[in-house]
């Protein structure tokens, strides 16, 4: 207790100088802290919005007792349906014999022709009047927060009579354990938080470590002077983190508090497709205690390791010893994480992909751990062998330069290691975003909408048929067969013209029309039930009830068509039928319409508004469109790109501090060189020289580590793309740049005034 109390009078009592480091030291523990707690929040707020989607969610379910009096309890339908890039949610509602309770931000449910919508839908309602027809009835009210995810959710409750829901299914109570409307999938989750660890925060354990060894050379003479003196070797290292700890402290305080004022301006403000409620970002207590703990316990650590030196040998650090050169060892994590890397690579290349997701889980994060904690221990190993190197030269700013390096190796850890991370956790995580690329990427120029027509009328499937921005449309059907049959033969055909035909299909050969005809994809696999000649029969019915039979023969004309995208309601072996072959009024039986637009967001929007115009009831499956999780992945980047900011901030940070940090404590040694005649040109350059040099190499080895990592985790994915060449040039033009802002940043550390103070004896 003394040695601490020693420290803290230390720090009080020992100048302004020392009273400014440990200003510094608090701001940059500050800064650190308020990255993590962004990182730690992200859990949280995604909980928080799969809660209320949950809590939202009808059932009619009671413990383990099945619901009684489904007949007589109201009913809904919940339709989710893409506005553009985003899912709208529309739930309708119809009474039942007796009353339940709302769900959560409803007072109560909406009445038939009644409507209550979320605020941001009241919006677009205001700005689109044709969004109208997909929301029918008067707006009785808001939503409120407790029934929406979050404050963008397009969501509305819509009250109807009970004879015009078709399919709806009883509900009792809202309110389930879990939701399975996930903002962000599990499996998807694991890969941001993998991602997040990359790139926020690895770069963020640097961060803070700089930041709690400001000055450490000075701090560690006076440490040595108190050893001399008589303090036993635990007592040095308890007034060293006595400072450490409380600065870290402090910022760690003060960067909780500039994270909640940061919370409550970036959730108002939002982000690019991704907001939440101020109340969801806060801190739950355990990631509060991460921040108040895990900061001023990384701090002890680092200060122990910066005392250790002082406290058992004193002499060695009062006189300026030279220092030991770094034991290989520090190349331990590197080659084990290369060697997984490069087994995936070549795995990938020679087309043995693996398969195993579960030990491919395991092996990637490890390997990714590995080969960053390897940059960080390889920079000092690989600093002292070039600077041996090229020490050598006849230049005599190199010379100094690379003499210093020598000596000190562990100066170009403190200053590069944050840079070289970025980059590293950049590659890393644009392999990330290509793979969802992969997943999003909608290569179609055609968009297809399947409508089912039982209980649609022909005047409301003309209606379908007509809406703006369909330009090709067909009735898909199936052939009869009979219920006591195991495997039946079965065909599908396609009511349509050529000229409705082509509309629907990214390519088709040339047809006639008023003749049958098979389609053929030779890409696709040919259904054997189709062989020319055999005949199936087709039941068709009109609006009265009446069953016709009708019997098709399988053409032998065949026409090709070409959808590689699988978007298309074509199959290899179906049967195109004109209208004109059935009866007048009578449709097939168990008909799926077909309409076909183009892919642009516009026109899908287009067309879905028009559908709603003409049913808004109506559910409409639109193939190559999930946008639930167009809407995750746009999520997932969002976070991605946040997390990429942040590390920006940190390496950046780590970089200045270091930096600046690194200057002032080779001032002695320039004010040497300068009263020994040495130029300020001359100073400069060997300051740039040794902080480029071992900053290029490091970089150079993110970068080749970084690429390697990103390959091995898309041959990992599973997915279609391997090899990112595309990010080569926007990864090597980064590193370039970050070469150029440590050159630059390192010129005005070198200042045209001697002060001959600064090498005075102490």
């Amino acid at each position: 207790m003394k040695e601490l109390l020693l420290g803290l009078r230390l720090l009080l009592g020992s100048g302004r100088a020392n009273r400014v480091r440990f200003l510094l030291m608090a701001g940059g523990s500050a800064v650190g802290v308020c990255c993590l707690a962004m990182v730690l929040a992200i859990p949280g707020i995604l909980a928080a919005q799969d809660g209320r989607k949950a809590a939202r969610e009808g059932d009619c379910r009671g413990g383990r007792q099945f619901c009684v009096g489904a007949n007589r309890a109201p009913l809904e339908v919940s339709l989710t349906d893409p506005y553009g890039s985003r899912p709208m949610t529309r739930v309708f509602h119809a009474p039942g014999a007796y009353a339940i309770a709302p769900p959560p931000g409803l007072s109560e449910l909406p009445a038939p022709g009644e409507t209550f919508v979320s605020p941001r839908l009241h919006e677009e309602l205001r700005k689109e009047p044709g969004l109208a027809q997909l929301v029918p009835g008067r707006e009785r009210g808001l939503i409120g927060a407790q029934g929406l995810a979050h404050p963008d959710e397009l969501y509305a409750y819509i009250g109807v009579a009970r004879d015009q829901l078709k399919g709806g299914h009883p509900v009792k109570f809202y309110g389930m354990p879990y939701t399975n409307d996930e903002t962000v999938e599990p499996s998807t989750l694991d890969i941001v938080r993998f991602t997040l660890a990359g790139v926020v925060l690895l770069p963020l354990a640097v961060y803070l470590s700089v930041c709690a060894r400001l000055s450490a050379a000075a701090r560690a003479r006076r440490l040595a002077a108190l050893r001399l003196v008589g303090l036993s070797k635990k007592g040095v290292q308890r007034v060293n983190a006595a400072e450490t700890v409380a600065a870290a402290l402090l910022g760690a305080v003060f960067g909780l508090g500039v994270y909640a004022m940061a919370n409550q301006l970036i959730s108002r403000v939002g982000l690019p497709g991704f907001r939440w409620y101020p109340s969801d970002g806060s801190l739950s207590l355990s990631a509060t205690l991460i921040c108040l703990i895990g900061c001023p316990a990384l701090a002890w650590f680092a200060g122990a390791v910066g005392a250790r030196k002082a406290a058992a040998n004193p002499l060695a650090v009062r006189r300026g010893a030279v220092e030991k050169p770094p034991a290989k060892w520090g190349l331990l994590p590197l080659l084990p994480g290369l060697g997984i890397i490069t087994g995936y690579c070549v795995a990938g290349a020679t087309g043995h992909v693996p398969r195993d997701t579960s030990v491919s889980s395991i092996l990637m994060p490890l390997s990714v751990v590995l080969v960053g904690v390897g940059l960080v221990l390889s920079l000092p190993i690989l600093s002292r062998s070039l600077s041996r190197t090229v020490a050598r030269t006849s230049s005599l700013s190199l010379g100094l330069a690379m003499r210093r390096n020598e000596v000190e190796p562990g100066g170009a850890l403190r200053v590069a290691t944050g840079l070289v991370l970025l980059v590293y956790a950049a590659s890393l995580a644009q392999g990330v975003l290509i793979e969802l690329d992969q997943v999003s990427k909608h290569t179609s120029p055609v968009q297809s909408y399947g409508l089912s027509l039982d209980g649609v009328t022909q005047a409301r499937q003309r209606a379908f048929e007509a809406v703006e921005g369909v330009r090709g449309h067909g009735v898909y059907a199936s052939s009869w067969s009979s219920p006591e049959a195991e495997f039946p033969p079965v065909i599908y055909a396609m009511i349509a013209t050529c000229g409705q035909l082509r509309g629907t299909v990214p390519y088709i050969g040339r047809c006639t029309d008023g003749r049958p005809f098979r389609v053929v994809n030779p890409r696709e696999t040919y259904n054997e039930d189709s062989r020319p000649g055999a005949s199936f029969p087709f039941h068709l019915r009109n609006a009265s009830g009446e069953l016709r039979v009708m019997t098709v023969r399988v053409p032998k004309e065949e026409v090709i068509f070409h959808d590689e995208t699988g978007i298309s309601p074509l199959s290899s072996g179906d049967v195109v039928i004109p209208p004109s072959f059935l009866p007048d009024g009578f449709r097939a039986e168990g008909a799926t319409l077909m309409l076909a637009s183009s892919s642009a967001p516009d026109s899908v929007r287009s067309v879905l508004d028009g559908i709603g115009g003409v049913d808004p009831t109506a559910e409409v499956d639109t193939p190559g469109v999930v946008v639930t999780a167009l809407q995750q992945i746009t999520v997932v980047k969002t976070i991605l790109a946040m997390g990429m900011v942040l590390g920006l901030i940190i390496g950046v940070a780590a970089y200045l501090v270091a930096a600046t940090d690194r200057a002032v404590e080779r001032r002695p040694q320039v004010t040497a060189l300068s009263l020994l005649g040495a130029r300020p040109r001359t100073l400069r350059a060997v300051q740039v020289a040794q902080v480029v040099l071992p900053l290029a190499v490091g970089l150079g080895l993110a970068v080749v580590a970084g690429k390697a990592a990103e390959s091995s985790y898309l041959v990992s994915g599973g997915g279609e793309v391997f090899w990112d060449g595309g990010g080569v040039p926007l990864l090597l033009a980064c590193a370039l740049g970050v070469v150029v802002v440590a050159a630059f940043g390192s010129l005005p550390l070198i200042g045209r005034r001697i002060d001959p103070e600064l090498i005075r004896r102490d």
